[in-house]
């Protein structure tokens, strides 16, 4: 199948093409070559949007929670439908192998049903009061959101926010990025074609600044949803804050693993390095400082290098593929200064630090004995790096796992039941993984704290944040 070139912003009901508008040239991370040209919403286009999604809103709050519900499924089904192109597209623009992006728009899918059926639960509350009096708690759609989502998981974290906000029944305005659009293009059409108003549901690609700005400073926008960096998203807290506006916040992290020598090493080895180069390791939760129990660290840091050894890397099209290109041309450069930091301060490169001269590949890269004094050890890669550090004691490794401003994941393996009790409730983080790297369901609720964020998407605390709550008293 052929990337499409036919791209554009979707805006109260109708695609908008080029129109003389600036573009921003899609490239292909496997080949640096040039995909598409996008066109780029200018301030009409979002003034327009706006105003549509406020009488989008004004419309879908009062529709029946169970007429949404089948819309919403019917959006599903189309996901489901067109998976397999849908997956064609976004690992021709993003990289990530096939198998991974085929997951990654099922996800959406599942999102869609989670929402369509929670929302039908969210009941509110009666107060006991004196006979003939009533006193009511209601949860109610917050209103327009304003949804920003990044280029690492570009269809799912769309779906996210998409998907509970639309089930609460807020319209929305989904902003996801430049270098993915054919895929979330591809996703609100199986929106539209599902029954979403198009008021309702509305899609916009510009320059990110320029738009976030505009949309919250608005004040149709009751909800600000953003996916990303920690100082992107502290601007945008900024930005928010001038009209109190509500805000969920999923920024970064970098994610400690602790392995303690009574775990499962060779579950803990395989485990460990298939996770860390998912995606290239683009994940805000990818598993990254590894403090591995002195009892068995040489055992697992050369099991975890053998292993990185045969990862077989290339073009996300081709079979056999398990780790793709970095999504865009800054990452390789970037990664590299990270490793040869580390490096040149002692780490021990055990495997990959090279990149590739086509593309923007990076070699799955293993470093043992990283100093606390490298700058990979405070700064997150989100690249194909794995950080190597032994410890002697469960307070040492608790320590060093919280030691960051960040708190998103956290992951320990161990067959101690006692300690992974202790271990789970030490970790300062928003989510952690127990002998498993899997901890994103739609039924859960995922989010960090400290400066990874607040707020939650998944699960009934992520369709909270799209309601407010009512108060009402009859006497």
């Amino acid at each position: 199948m052929s990337y499409t070139t036919d791209l554009g912003l979707y805006i109260d009901g109708s695609w908008r093409k080029g129109e003389g508008r600036d573009t921003h040239s899609v490239i292909n991370p496997a080949t640096g070559e040039t995909l598409a040209e996008l066109p780029l919403a200018h301030a009409a286009d979002l003034d327009e949007a706006l105003a549509a999604t406020a009488k989008g809103f004004a419309y879908w709050r009062a529709v029946d929670v169970n007429a949404r519900a089948t819309i919403l499924h019917k959006v599903a089904d189309n996901i489901r439908e067109r998976a397999e192109t849908i997956a064609v597209l976004l690992t021709t623009e993003q990289g990530k192998p096939l198998a991974e992006a085929r997951t990654e728009v099922l996800s959406c899918a599942a999102q869609f049903d989670y929402f369509a059926e929670e929302a039908k639960r969210s009941y509110g509350r009666v107060l006991v009061r004196p006979t003939g009096q009533r006193a009511l708690v209601l949860k109610q759609p917050v209103g327009p959101v304003a949804a920003f989502s990044p280029w690492n998981f570009p269809v799912n974290l769309m779906c996210k926010k998409m998907a509970a906000a639309l089930a609460a029944g807020c319209s929305i305005i989904a902003k996801p990025p430049e270098e993915t659009p054919a895929s979330t293009s591809a996703i609100m059409q199986c929106v539209i074609d599902g029954g979403v108003p198009g008021n309702v549901a509305q899609l916009v690609y510009g320059v990110p600044d320029m738009v976030s700005r505009h949309l919250i400073a608005s004040s149709i926008i009751r909800k600000v949803s953003f996916t990303g960096s920690v100082p992107v998203g502290k601007h945008l807290l900024k930005l928010a804050a001038d009209g109190v506006k509500r805000t969920t916040m999923e920024l970064g992290g970098h994610a400690p693993v602790l392995i303690f020598d009574d775990c499962d090493l060779q579950k803990a080895i395989t485990l460990s390095a298939t996770t860390k180069f998912r995606n290239a390791g683009q994940v805000c939760i990818s598993p990254t400082r590894f403090y591995v129990q002195e009892g068995v660290y040489d055992q697992f840091v050369a099991g975890f290098a053998e292993h990185t050894k045969k990862v077989q890397v290339g073009n996300g099209l081709d079979a056999g593929t398990v780790m793709g290109p970095l999504a865009n041309g800054r990452r390789p450069s970037a990664i590299a200064e990270l490793v040869e930091d580390a490096t040149s301060k002692g780490a021990k490169l055990l495997t990959g630090g090279s990149r590739s001269n086509e593309g923007f590949f990076f070699a799955p890269t293993v470093l043992s004995d990283v100093p606390m004094s490298a700058k990979v050890m405070d700064d997150e890669p989100f690249g194909p790096v794995a950080l190597m550090r032994p410890f002697k004691t469960f307070d040492e490794a608790i320590e060093q796992a919280n030691r960051l401003p960040f708190g998103l994941a956290a992951y320990a393996f161990t067959e101690n039941a006692r300690q992974a009790n202790l271990v789970a409730d030490a970790l300062d983080t928003g989510m952690v993984g127990l002998n498993s790297f899997v901890i994103s369901m739609p039924d859960a609720p995922f989010g960090g704290v400290k400066e990874s964020g607040f707020g939650s998407e998944g699960g009934p605390e992520g369709l909270d944040s799209y309601y407010v709550t009512k108060a009402v008293h009859q006497y």
